[in-house]
C-alpha cells in the first residue's frame, strides 16, 4: 500500500502540473512559478483543503475516499483511462461500468470553463451536481458548503436535508408540479438504465419515504419529458429578484446535464448578473438549480 500511496503522490503531482489554469477557469498571472495548476487551485477545484492536498502530494495522507479521488480527477479533467489509474494507484476499484458516471470529460470543463460569464453547473444522470463554475456559486452560492452526498437535485426538491434547507426561492414559468415531475421522471429514466447502482436505488428509497410529492410522482410519472428552455426568477439575498433563461444542455455520450443561465443583453437581469460578477454574490449556500 506504500508504493501505491506513492505512485498516487507522482500522479497528483504530475497531473496537477499538466493542466493549464486558463483550461480550469482561473487567469494565469506572470508570478507563476510553475505552468500547472497551483494547489490551492486543485483544492479549490476539488472541493478539499489545500494542506489535504500538500499531504496526499508527500504521500502523508492515507486512503483517500472514492469522492475525495472522483473529485480529484474532474479538476485534473483526466481522462476515463487516467481516471481509472488515479483509482488504482489509491487502492480503489474503479467506478463500475452500468452504474451512474461522474466522470466530466476534459472537453467539456474546457469549454465551460471559457464561459466564464455564464452559471454553469454539470450535473450527472441522477442530478448529482459534480462541476461548476465561479458564477454558479455566485447566483446559488458555493456548493461545496454542502455535503457531497446532498449536491444532488432530487434532494434539493424533495429531500429534507442540506441541499433542501439552502434552497433559494426559486420560480419556474413552467409551474413547480412540471419541474419536480420532469426531474422525477428522468430518475425513472436513470433507474432503467441503470438497474446495478446502489447509489442511485439508495437515493429514490429514501425520496419515496421522505416525501409524498416525489412518492405521487413516482407513481404517476411514466416517461421522461424533454428539457426545454425554462425562465426561472430567483431571489437572491443580495441582489434580489433575477429573471432568467436557464437551458438543459445534454452531452452526448457522457450522460450529463449543463445547465445555464442566461439574460438578454442589455436587460435589467443581465446588469445583475454583471453585479453578481463582481462580487461574487456573498453567499454560502446553494440552491443547487
Amino acid at each position: 500500500m506504500a508504493a501505491s500511496r506513492s505512485d498516487f503522490a507522482a500522479l497528483l503531482r504530475a497531473w496537477r502540473d499538466r493542466l493549464s489554469p486558463a483550461d480550469a477557469g482561473f487567469t494565469a498571472t506572470d508570478g507563476r512559478r510553475a505552468p500547472g495548476l497551483r494547489r490551492e487551485e486543485l483544492a479549490q477545484l476539488a472541493g478539499v483543503s489545500v494542506d489535504y492536498v500538500l499531504r496526499l502530494e508527500q504521500g502523508r495522507a492515507k486512503n483517500p475516499s472514492a469522492q475525495v479521488v472522483g473529485a480529484l480527477a474532474r479538476a485534473l479533467q483526466l481522462s476515463r483511462a487516467e481516471r481509472d489509474q488515479l483509482y488504482r494507484s489509491a487502492g480503489l476499484l474503479p467506478p463500475r461500468d452500468g452504474t451512474v458516471s461522474t466522470h466530466v470529460p476534459p472537453g467539456i470543463q474546457r469549454l465551460a470553463a471559457r464561459l466564464g460569464d455564464v452559471p454553469i453547473g454539470v450535473f450527472t444522470a441522477d442530478w448529482t451536481l459534480v462541476w461548476w463554475n465561479a458564477m454558479w456559486s455566485a447566483l446559488h452560492g458555493d456548493p461545496a458548503v454542502i455535503p457531497t452526498a446532498e449536491r444532488n437535485l432530487a434532494r434539493a426538491l424533495f429531500g429534507d436535508g442540506a441541499a433542501h434547507a439552502s434552497m433559494l426561492p426559486v420560480q419556474s414559468e413552467r409551474g413547480p408540479d412540471a419541474f419536480e415531475a420532469s426531474v422525477v421522471a428522468d430518475l425513472k429514466d436513470a433507474v432503467s438504465r441503470y438497474p446495478a447502482d446502489r447509489q442511485l436505488d439508495r437515493l429514490v428509497r429514501e425520496l419515496r419515504e421522505c416525501s409524498p410529492v416525489f412518492a405521487h410522482h413516482w407513481a404517476t410519472r411514466t416517461t421522461a419529458a424533454p428539457h426545454t428552455t425554462d425562465c426561472k426568477r430567483i431571489r437572491h439575498p443580495k441582489i434580489g429578484d433575477i429573471l432568467l433563461d436557464c437551458d438543459v444542455l445534454v452531452v452526448p455520450g457522457a450522460d450529463l446535464r449543463m445547465v445555464t443561465y442566461t439574460a438578454a443583453t442589455g436587460s435589467s437581469d443581465a446588469r445583475k448578473l454583471d453585479l453578481l460578477r463582481v462580487t461574487g454574490g456573498h453567499r454560502s449556500a446553494t440552491a443547487l438549480i
